[in-house]
């Protein structure tokens, strides 16, 4: 990514379309909100654009004595980030606690604590509906499962059935 960006750096994206008339030095022409399809192009044009974000941010930053935080993933999975005053983990942190309900801190305990032994219980009702569908599957009969608990199992070995199928689709059309 990073070479792409640096290869274009003097040249002009199609982003960047000039158009010259008798009272315009140059203009820019109206870009189109949509994929760029072709791959290059598409990747000067996110170096460009990244670039200019992050200059963005610094400058709102140095203005305005604002504290800005930002992530971008490139569409291969690269991360960039940039935090203007401290570190990243240090300004995440602070949005954590600034988007946190302002309720007592004990109640919130306690709520946690019950939202945790919930979530513990469906957990452990779920391992169980799945070891008796793995029974069921090794042969080893349905004589504990519920109608529902049929149901369930039904419905995972028809997904699984569907992903089988798409597999096997793809090694015959490429």
């Amino acid at each position: 990514e990073s070479r792409l960006c640096e290869h274009h750096q003097t040249q002009t994206s199609y982003t960047d379309e000039r158009k010259f008339g008798p009272n315009k030095l140059m203009a820019r022409g109206k870009v189109q909100m949509k994929r760029i399809e072709n791959p290059v192009h598409r990747q000067v044009t996110f170096c460009k654009r990244r670039a200019g974000l992050l200059k963005k941010a610094k400058e709102l930053s140095v203005l305005c004595d604002a504290e800005i935080g930002l992530f971008i993933f490139s569409a291969h999975g690269k991360l960039y980030e940039l935090a203007t005053k401290g570190n990243m983990h240090g300004l995440v942190e602070r949005y954590m606690k600034s988007t946190r309900p302002v309720a007592p801190a004990e109640p919130a305990k306690g709520k946690q604590v019950l939202d945790s032994i919930e979530e513990i219980n469906m957990l452990k009702h779920e391992i169980e509906v799945l070891q008796k569908g793995l029974g069921y599957m090794s042969g080893r009969g349905t004589g504990t499962m519920t109608l529902d608990e049929l149901h369930v199992l039904e419905q995972t070995l028809e997904v699984s059935i569907f992903h089988i199928r798409s597999a096997k689709v793809a090694y015959v059309i490429p």
